[in-house]
């Protein structure tokens, strides 16, 4: 199946393509987006990293439909990469997400989660979404709780900033759908 581009009220979430490596490589390499990142993220961030990452790993796992990766614009910048999103059809990782600090608390990322949480549920039809994140990230928390997402296991990860507490987040389809009307 196609990915399609999922829209809110002032978002556009575009399919990652490649040609997106070049303004994730702008964004994306910065401490206040990767210190909560798993440990497998490269710091320093390479001259090539969102390339490789792109073309070696997102968007073949898209090619497998095991993953679901867009790109957050806003409607009236739809040239201008803010963040990005993704969906994973692996055991305990199923969302992940980062936006530039220079658009965080605007409740874009809120919107994002929303519109790509509901397509896991209600087009992919996953019975389950599971989130994990540092307990240290106190915004992806709020995202998350606001979503009716709740608690489920707690246990140390390496993240990049190192061995922290990590927080598994859960959310049933029959609760997303109790709590959001499409």
């Amino acid at each position: 199946m196609p990915i399609p581009t999922l829209t809110t009220g002032r978002l556009l979430l575009t399919p990652l393509v490649a040609e997106d490596a070049r303004q994730i490589q702008q964004l994306y390499p910065r401490w206040e987006i990767v210190r909560y990142m798993v440990a497998t993220v490269p710091w320093p961030y390479p001259d090539n990293g969102a390339e490789h990452y792109v073309n070696n790993v997102a968007l073949p796992d898209m090619e497998k439909g095991i993953a679901w990766f867009w790109t957050i614009r806003r409607r009236e910048a739809p040239d201008e990469l803010m963040g990005l999103i993704c969906l994973y059809d692996v055991e305990d990782n199923n969302r992940g997400f980062w936006l530039a600090p220079e658009w965080q608390g605007q409740g874009y990322m809120r919107e994002a989660s929303i519109a790509a949480t509901d397509f896991w549920f209600n087009t992919l039809n996953k019975s389950v979404l599971r989130a994990p994140k540092a307990a240290l990230n106190s915004r992806s928390q709020r995202i998350s709780a606001s979503s009716g997402m709740r608690i489920v296991r707690t246990e140390k990860k390496e993240y990049v900033s190192g061995l922290l507490d990590s927080e598994l987040w859960e959310i049933t389809r029959d609760e997303w759908n109790a709590r959001h009307v499409s």
